[in-house]
């Protein structure tokens, strides 16, 4: 792979060729990206989807959407020190092409900020939840009309791919979504394949998948334009990664490692005194022990450790994506950045404490128990009545569920991209508009 091709300012639709030493320097071609982001309902719909603790009534934690934040905050930082080591390294991409070390973390920002707009409600569980319906509820009886990749696409919900329609598709007249240049539509592509086959190899890009079927045609579009290899049999869609999206991927694992660790001990699941000592193991080379005991109060401690730590592995990440970009142009590198880490022991021991105090927590698995009926029933009810419009039997209930769906269903839609279009609604709400749906389609007025 090459970087000339990988920083790519095409976009969806574009007839001509975007040359970076061409563009406006007070409004660059990537940081578009992030303001179209930002902007866009999906990204403000992330302030009702809870990072760690669903519907959270407690103190301030996390929601996604200031986890996704500070994800670009990072992966801007992880970006603009790569690009700067390799504009020196590779002096023809500044000198004549135009690229600047902001343009990587711009790339990678952009992405960042866009890396969880797919998730569903309830977090992970709520993927589970729309993939079990399909799998084990009554979702099944689609198996035997779907090909096995559509099928797989939907007992195997994925937010990754999810997040990629929502970036690409179009959607009531507006052509190509958001219209996100390649370069950032390649950074924030971390599984760049289909759905099957289901983890052919333990290479990093292969631990999920990141493109439904509706848009196997435009990633192959997006991936030609970037010239990313092809990975795998030549029937199935796969490439290798674009190199940037290893810093996206490092930047949300330094994040969630850190910060979903803070949460955890702001909301009393992990003990503060035993959980600094973590903290400071993983810092000890770095922490002012001056400066840490002078801080008198709990939380100030705890910011000043959170931040050495995220600053620790922004370094690390950036070390171990230098000493390997030779082999990720390649497509050789199978790890993820943090998985190479000097630290990686520190890492493991703070998120094996986060899965036992925090993710496995009574309070988490109660709320991810409502909200797997909660997705359960509003996925019944919605390809019901999407599966009744396309047998011509729709009813007045039908009319009225789908009255507000964003999606124009006729009898001429495929059965998959009707069924997905439903998965595709459900999981653009957020908690609170789902459980308020949840309620009204059991008949709930209170």
């Amino acid at each position: 792979m090459q970087w000339e091709k990988l920083l790519s300012l095409k976009r969806q639709g574009d007839t001509n060729k975007r040359l970076r030493i061409e563009q406006d320097e007070t409004r660059l071609g990537f940081e578009v990206d992030y303001d179209r982001v930002i902007f866009s309902s999906a990204f403000r719909s992330l302030q009702d989807k809870t990072q760690v603790i669903p519907l959270s009534q407690t103190s301030f934690v996390h929601t996604r959407l200031t986890h996704s934040l500070e994800v670009s905050v990072v992966g801007r930082s992880l970006g603009r020190q790569v690009g700067k080591a390799l504009l020196e390294k590779y002096p023809q991409l500044q000198k004549t092409h135009g690229y600047q070390f902001n343009d990587f973390g711009a790339i990678v920002a952009a992405a960042a900020l866009a890396h969880d707009i797919g998730n569903p409600p309830f977090g992970h569980s709520g993927e589970k939840a729309i993939g079990d319906y399909f799998l084990n509820g009554k979702g099944k009886r689609f198996k035997e009309k779907l090909t096995p990749k559509q099928y797989q696409d939907l007992v195997d919900f994925e937010g990754n791919a999810n997040g990629f329609k929502i970036l690409t598709e179009t959607k009531n007249g507006v052509e190509g979504g958001l219209r996100l240049s390649y370069a950032t539509l390649g950074a924030f592509t971390k599984y760049p394949k289909e759905s099957l086959p289901k983890k052919p190899t333990n290479h990093i890009a292969d631990k999920k998948y990141g493109v439904f079927q509706s848009e196997t045609a435009f990633f192959d579009e997006v991936a030609e334009e970037l010239g990313l290899l092809e990975r795998g049999a030549d029937e199935n869609l796969s490439y290798c990664r674009h190199p940037l999206a290893y810093l996206v991927e490092a930047a949300d694992d330094i994040c969630y490692t850190i910060i979903d660790f803070e949460d955890g001990i702001n909301l009393g699941l992990i003990e503060e005194e035993f959980a600094l000592e973590y903290l400071i193991n993983l810092v000890k080379n770095t922490i002012n022990t001056e400066k840490y005991h002078n801080l008198k109060q709990s939380p100030d401690r705890l910011a000043y450790l959170r931040s050495l730590a995220i600053n620790t592995l922004i370094t690390e990440a950036v070390e171990v994506f230098l000493k390997h970009e030779e082999e990720i142009l390649k497509g050789e590198f199978s790890q993820s950045l943090l998985e190479k880490s000097r630290y990686q022991a520190q890492i493991n021991d703070i998120l094996r404490i986060s899965i036992e105090k925090i993710y496995q927590s009574k309070e988490v698995v109660e709320k991810e128990i409502a909200g797997y009926k909660v997705l359960e029933t509003l996925i019944d009810t919605f390809t019901t009545s999407v599966e009744n419009v396309l047998r011509g039997e729709e009813r007045h209930y039908d009319r009225l569920i789908l009255k507000n769906f964003t999606e124009t269903i006729s009898d001429k839609e495929s059965l998959y991209r009707a069924i997905l279009a439903a998965c595709h609604y459900v999981s653009r709400l957020t908690d609170g508009k789902s459980l308020q749906l949840f309620e009204r389609v059991r008949g709930d007025f209170k």
